[in-house]
């Protein structure tokens, strides 16, 4: 009840500008906030002996080569091997195995297993030479370096090999290891200035943010840990100055970074390390491997003693130390969970993420309402983003309490965002530059609603948006539009503000297929959005019988999450409403042209972007591609009458010239104005300034 009573002006202004269905959802959205995820222990396999061998897959292309020293401990090593089989990996992959003098039943059994490679030392030479020699046999791309006490995870290899593809200049990478009981044991590992290291956060729950993302620790155990092959013999290996174990691979991390790559930490790559079963627990006895613990600590600070000095203190300020690398912090608030596949907005900031990366940022992203829906949650993650989420933060206000100091700069994403944590951002982060990052003018796209509808409520409905907006610039350090228009509208509104134009952020993936391979007519866009459900139903009714008269077999393709049931009930033998689609890629390959009938609206039109950046030209009205540097009959075709808007739209189905010239005009427009090299531009003139 608290809430709606919150909200309660707000939901009337919904109601009148967007609609009944649109508010219920976004009451819903912020009623039933969901956590996480269910917890859940690690799968963890208890079998009885006999155990009897069993092969593994044969793969046409090795692209991982994972290696298992073992000595001994059997009955550990064939479960190790058994959660492998059990692996289902988009990559290919061949095991290795090196027996390290084994005494036991190990050398006989593994002999018998199928398409398993046993490389066999004649004598103990430990942990380091014993990688060092299956890695002499390896095949694959990158190495795997895998404790024989271990279990590893559904989805375990894909997030190691895949964080090398997701993030640049990777020379290592290494898993999230667990306890047996599900508590963590170690999400990469901090190094102190006296060569001492802590597993952050041991024994702490898994599930908490702090250990959520990808980020560069000091370095990863060689309990699971992956490098590049190559890489990997360009540095001679692990080196046997710390033979026969332990520093090996801090070390080697060390060593990686000198050489210029990065290692990372993969939270989503897990893996049970049933700690102590090979060397022991006991750092401080006299005989055992565990003695080497203290011995190698000690040549491993000779040979880093310059790099330790700027270490901190064993325990001192373990937040700080554990990214030791970031100098720069954003933290980030948008309405809701990014759903960057669903809506323009998400896919905009998840792109301007990545350019704030690039800029040295670390980010620290909430949904307003702390929401935390997957797989957007772990795919933000992936990216290096930090994400809040209940149960584990209860409010923003209370984070940026706590940490607010931290950041150098805040991003309050959208209207509504800004109107409820603007106050607590300018309490807290007191050394940020604080933007209000509009998306587009709420105010200026309900009051088009009202001209076209001469609706008053609605009027007065936008008049209350305006004052509100115009009071969040006023507090803002700096505020964004999405284009010049926008801009000029708030010079005469608020004169005073520092207004600056960052636009959307696409790929440009440029044109894969030929007029005469394509056919159909594309709509795209979200209809939580309401101008969307306006324009398909103007379109459908208005101008699409015009373009069937003509073009019977053409059909219009409508693609958009949550589709009304009156968006719904306009499908037919030449509509296709498909909904929420999860790779729209083959949809702006495969179409002829894309329509974008908006009749009114604020902002950048991201389904217009979208098209061009696949080379797909675009029929549009005049409102849709505002401030969007397009020019008619060279990049876009713009008609604003249903019966222009059909005649153009035959036109350019029928004209191969004419679609070259505008996918290709269109093409330069994104390249000049929307890609990630003009986003870059704009947020370092934007971020520069305030941290020299």
């Amino acid at each position: 009840m608290s809430v709606i009573l919150k909200y309660l002006p707000r939901a009337r202004q919904v109601l009148r500008t967007e609609g009944l269905p649109v508010l219920v959802a976004k009451l819903l959205r912020r009623l039933q906030t969901p956590p996480l995820s269910v917890k859940r222990k690690p799968e963890l396999l208890t079998l009885h002996p006999p155990f009897e061998p069993f092969g593994f897959p044969v793969v046409s292309v090795v692209d991982v080569s994972i290696i298992i020293p073992v000595f001994n401990q059997y009955r550990f090593t064939f479960h190790c091997l058994a959660a492998l089989r059990r692996q289902r990996s988009t990559f290919g992959f061949e095991v290795l195995v090196v027996d390290d003098g084994s005494t036991d039943e190990t050398r006989a059994q593994l002999s018998r297993f199928g398409n398993l490679r046993l490389v066999v030392n004649s004598r103990n030479l430990g942990f380091v030479r014993s990688c060092n020699a299956g890695a002499h046999q390896a095949r694959g791309r990158y190495i795997v370096f895998l404790n024989n006490d271990t279990q590893v995870q559904p989805g375990w290899l894909d997030a190691l090999i895949g964080t090398f593809r997701r993030h640049s200049k990777v020379g290592v990478v290494g898993s999230r290891l667990l306890f047996p009981n599900g508590r963590q044991q170690e999400a990469g590992a901090i190094v102190f200035r006296d060569g001492s290291f802590w597993n952050y956060g041991h024994l702490d729950d898994p599930y908490k943010p702090r250990y959520g993302y990808v980020r560069e620790p000091d370095y990863v155990s060689g309990a699971s840990l992956a490098i590049r092959r190559d890489l990997f013999e360009q540095l001679g290996g692990f080196d046997e100055h710390f033979a026969p174990a332990y520093y090996g691979d801090v070390d080697l991390a060390f060593r990686v970074r000198a050489a210029g790559y990065r290692v990372l930490y993969a939270p989503l790559s897990r893996v049970v390390h049933f700690e102590g079963v090979s060397a022991g627990t006991n750092e401080t006895a006299a005989m055992g491997m565990k003695r080497f613990q203290a011995i190698n600590r000690e040549r491993f600070v000779a040979r880093w003693r310059g790099e330790l000095a700027a270490h901190g203190a064993r325990g001192d300020q373990l937040e700080r130390q554990k990214e030791r690398r970031i100098r720069r912090r954003v933290f980030v608030s948008d309405t809701y969970m990014l759903t960057p596949d669903k809506e323009s907005g998400s896919l905009r900031m998840q792109n301007l993420f990545v350019v704030l990366q690039e800029l040295g940022f670390k980010i620290t992203f909430a949904a307003s309402n702390l929401e935390a829906p997957q797989p957007y949650v772990s795919d933000l993650q992936q990216r290096g983003v930090e994400v809040l989420y209940r149960p584990y933060v209860s409010s923003i206000d209370r984070h940026l309490q706590a940490h607010g100091a931290d950041y150098n700069l805040v991003i309050l994403s959208r209207a509504d965002t800004a109107a409820q944590l603007m106050a607590s951002v300018r309490r807290y982060c007191r050394r940020a530059r604080i933007v209000f990052d509009t998306v587009d003018l709420h105010f200026l796209r309900e009051r088009r609603l009202a001209e076209l509808t001469e609706d008053k409520a609605i009027r007065a409905a936008a008049e209350r948006r305006r004052h509100e907006e115009l009071g969040l610039i006023a507090q803002a350090d700096t505020t964004l539009v999405v284009n010049h228009v926008e801009r000029a509208l708030l010079a005469r509104e608020a004169p005073t503000a520092n207004v600056r134009v960052l636009s959307n952020v696409h790929r440009i993936h440029g044109s894969r297929n030929a007029f005469a391979r394509r056919q159909d007519i594309l709509f795209i866009g979200a209809f939580a959005h309401p101008p969307n459900r306006d324009a398909v139903l103007w379109f459908c009714r208005e101008i699409f019988p015009l373009v069937s008269a003509e073009r019977p077999k053409v059909q219009l393709v409508v693609i958009g999450a949550d589709p009304p049931p009156e968006v719904r009930d306009l499908a037919a033998a030449n509509v296709r409403i498909l909904g929420y689609v999860p790779d729209v890629a083959p949809f702006f390959d495969g179409c002829r042209l894309s329509v974008a009938p908006l009749r009114y609206g604020a902002g950048v039109k991201g389904k217009i972007n979208q098209s061009l950046a696949f080379g797909l030209p675009v029929v549009a009205t005049r409102q849709a591609v505002e401030g969007m540097f397009l020019e008619d009959g060279e990049s876009v075709l713009i008609a604003d009458e249903p019966t222009e808007f059909a005649a153009a739209v035959l036109h350019l189905y029928a004209d191969p010239s004419l679609w070259e010239r505008l996918s290709r005009n269109g093409l330069a427009v994104m390249e000049a104005h929307f890609s990630f090299a003009a986003a870059r531009r704009a947020l370092t003139d934007l971020v520069e300034p305030q941290c020299h």
